[in-house]
């Protein structure tokens, strides 16, 4: 979704690191892009001000300006205002009770229903056991689509007949949430296309009979400033606590998900990062503002990682890493691993320094790259992948045939994995066992 602004920002930073020290007149410069670059990213246009405002009252500061680091602590000086403009509202998740309550709001089309069952997976993560409800008894559609995702993960959904009315089913809830001794409840609520008073009053209404301890408004990051004015909408007539913008990965400008806390007051809580259901990552202001400045997120690849790299697979990884022992399966079961981390342009983005390719990475893989490397691994024999070596011309040849894709293209990984080996074995054999003890999965 920053894509356009990162790249804005990060040429226009890159252009004072360059110089070491700057004038002040390199800082209006630096401003003005800066300022040209939200607004073009649709970040609200008083925030816009005030944020750059500030940049600029910092970075002319008599200890900067004539420094030979003056270009670095400029960006230090951005990605501290964007933290700061991402930090605004209260940002704690609560889990209170038993059951906890917790209330999913918005219109209809943000996400509500795909977003309720990924905060399931994530409270189960916390050790709790929660319930999904189908609390929307307009639309039979969208308590069938929370069924199935529920029995996807394994996590119980509560719905009752139809015409059963809102507060009938969400007390209803609280009683199957005792019998099933289930100690959280989230409620997929009614939306509309757009804002009434009777969504409101409805709304308002399961607040004073069930009493969430958390009514998370779902906004649809896509819709830029329209967000956040449906946001003040909703905080303006119910209790709102907090926010979860969903379709963060889009291709839309992002600015109102840069802005909309700051304008409302009401602090985003959760990212929805993609239409899996694990594809929900709590909000944390420092590691996005380095992800759009290029600076990296080292924390939440690390984080994902854990969640997907089985631990047994891991160290016999390292250990094949250390024999220089790492064979095309080997290779097929990471290129599987990432995968299921997430879009690589997204962990490319969380590479410290690699943001500025994050994009390349990603048309790569939406051009197919990745899927036609798998194909040509699995169009090879066991004992292929296992001793490349053994692959000639005519073995070759029916790899291509088999995979559906060319010959310099099986020619041009089987070399490029070859100097791979190589290159392991040079490390092991000169530097001895060992060295290689630090090399990270997926790191080739």
């Amino acid at each position: 979704m920053f894509d356009n602004l990162s790249d804005r920002l990060r040429t226009t930073l890159a252009n004072l690191t360059g110089r070491g020290r700057v004038t002040e007149a390199d800082v209006d410069a630096a401003a003005r892009e800066i300022r040209l670059a939200l607004l073009e990213a649709d970040v609200n246009f008083k925030v816009v001000k005030d944020v750059v405002g500030r940049i600029r009252e910092r970075a002319i500061g008599a200890e900067i300006l004539g420094s030979l680091t003056a270009g670095q602590q400029v960006v230090k000086i951005v990605h501290d205002e964007l933290v700061e403009l991402l930090s605004a509202g209260d940002r704690t998740f609560r889990l209170q009770g038993n059951p906890s309550v917790i209330s999913l709001v918005g219109l209809q089309g943000s996400g509500k229903t795909t977003t309720a069952a990924k905060l399931a997976r994530h409270v189960v993560k916390l050790g709790r056991r929660p319930l999904l409800v189908a609390a929307d008894p307009y639309r039979p559609a969208a308590a069938d689509q929370l069924a199935t995702l529920g029995k996807a993960i394994d996590i119980p959904v509560h719905r009752a007949p139809a015409g059963t009315a809102t507060i009938d089913i969400t007390r209803g809830a609280l009683d199957e949430a005792r019998r099933l001794t289930r100690d959280t409840i989230i409620l997929d609520t009614a939306g509309r296309l757009t804002l009434d008073e009777t969504l409101m009053a409805e709304i308002a209404a399961i607040d004073a009979a069930v009493h969430p301890v958390e009514t998370l408004l779902v906004v649809d990051a896509m819709t830029g400033q329209e967000a956040v004015a449906v946001a003040q909408a909703f905080a303006a007539a119910v209790p709102v606590t907090g926010l979860i913008l969903t379709k963060i990965d889009g291709d839309a400008r992002g600015g109102a998900a840069l802005s909309i806390a700051t304008v409302t007051g009401i602090g985003v809580k959760f990212l929805g990062t993609g239409e899996k259901t694990d594809a929900l990552e709590v909000f944390h202001p420092d590691r996005l503002a380095g992800r759009i400045l290029g600076m990296g997120d080292i924390l939440t690849l690390v984080e994902r990682a854990q969640e997907t790299v089985d631990a047994t697979q891991a160290k016999q990884l390292e250990e094949k890493l250390r024999k220089a022992e790492f064979t095309f399966e080997d290779f097929l079961e990471q290129l599987q691993q990432v995968q299921k981390m997430g879009p690589i342009g997204q962990l490319v983005s969380m590479v410290p320094g690699m943001g500025g390719i994050a994009k390349d990475a990603q048309d790569a893989v939406d051009r197919g790259e990745l899927k036609r490397t798998e194909a040509i691994i699995r169009s090879m024999t066991r004992h292929e992948r296992r001793e490349p070596a053994v692959i000639n011309g005519a073995r070759r040849r029916r790899i291509a045939a088999g995979s559906g894709t060319s010959l310099p293209e099986v020619n041009r990984l089987i070399k490029q994995f070859s100097e791979m080996q190589r290159l392991m074995k040079q490390l092991a054999g000169g530097r001895g066992r060992g060295t290689l003890g630090g090399l990270s999965i997926g790191r080739r």
